[in-house]
C-alpha cells in the first residue's frame, strides 16, 4: 500500500506559479463560451476545440439562444473539428434549451454551489469534471477541478493513494488550500501544464520538473 506523504499544497502552488506564471484560464470571452467549450473539450484536445469555437464565433453562434435556433445539421458542421460532433451538437442544443428555459445563467447563479453542481450533473453528457469546470470558471465558485493530469501528479508524488478517486482528490485540495476561486483556477491550470509537459504517462521528465523537489 502506498505510504501517503504530507505536503504543503500552497508551497507546491507557489513553486508552479513561479515556474509558469499565470495561465489565464479559462480562455473564453464569457460564461456562455466557457460552458460551450467545456462540452466540446470532452474526448479531444483544446486545439480542436479552438477550431470549433472559431467556427461558432464566425457564425455568431456563441450564444445559447442562437444555438437553439440553429438547425442541428449546421451546428454539427460548425463543431466537427472537436470530434463526436453529432453527439456533442445534440447535447449542446439540449443544454442551451434547458438553460434558457430555466431562466438563463443569472437564474442558475442564484442556486447554492451544491444545488448548481447537482443541476449540471443532471444534464446529458455532463460528468463531475465538466460540471466542476463550469462552476469554477463560469460561475466563479470555489470548486477544485480534478482531471487525469492532477490525479497522475498527486499519485506519483504519493499525496494520494493509487485507488483514490475524483471525490477524494477534490477533498484533498479543498482541505489543504484557502477556499479562493483564483487559487483553485490557477492551480488546476498549472497542474495541467505539469501533466502535459513533465509528468507524462510514459517517460516522465522528473529531473526537469518544477515539482522534482517534492518527490
Amino acid at each position: 500500500m502506498t505510504k501517503i506523504r504530507d505536503c504543503n499544497l500552497m508551497t507546491v502552488y507557489e513553486s508552479l506559479f513561479s515556474a509558469f506564471g499565470p495561465q489565464l484560464w479559462w480562455p473564453a470571452t464569457g460564461p456562455e463560451e466557457m460552458i460551450i467549450g467545456a462540452l466540446l473539450t470532452q474526448n479531444t484536445n483544446w486545439k480542436n476545440v479552438e477550431k470549433a469555437l472559431s467556427n461558432l464565433r464566425r457564425n455568431n453562434l456563441l450564444s445559447f439562444p442562437y444555438i437553439i435556433k440553429t438547425p442541428l445539421s449546421q451546428l454539427e458542421k460548425m463543431i466537427k473539428p472537436a470530434g463526436y460532433f453529432r453527439q456533442k451538437s445534440q447535447r449542446l442544443k439540449a443544454l442551451a434549451e434547458t438553460i434558457v428555459a430555466t431562466g438563463g445563467l443569472d437564474s442558475l447563479d442564484l442556486l447554492t454551489t451544491i444545488e448548481l453542481r447537482e443541476w449540471f450533473l443532471r444534464q446529458s453528457g455532463i460528468g463531475p469534471e465538466t460540471a466542476d469546470s463550469i462552476l469554477l470558471y463560469a460561475f466563479k465558485r470555489p470548486v477544485f477541478v480534478i482531471d487525469a493530469y492532477t490525479l497522475r501528479v498527486c499519485k506519483r508524488h504519493n499525496w494520494l493513494n493509487d485507488k483514490d478517486d475524483y471525490r477524494k482528490a477534490q477533498k484533498f485540495f479543498i482541505r489543504k488550500l484557502p477556499l479562493k476561486v483564483n487559487i483553485f483556477n490557477e492551480f488546476h491550470a498549472l497542474l495541467v501544464q505539469i501533466g502535459k509537459n513533465f509528468c507524462r504517462t510514459k517517460k516522465p521528465l522528473c529531473q526537469e520538473c518544477p515539482l522534482e523537489p517534492f518527490l
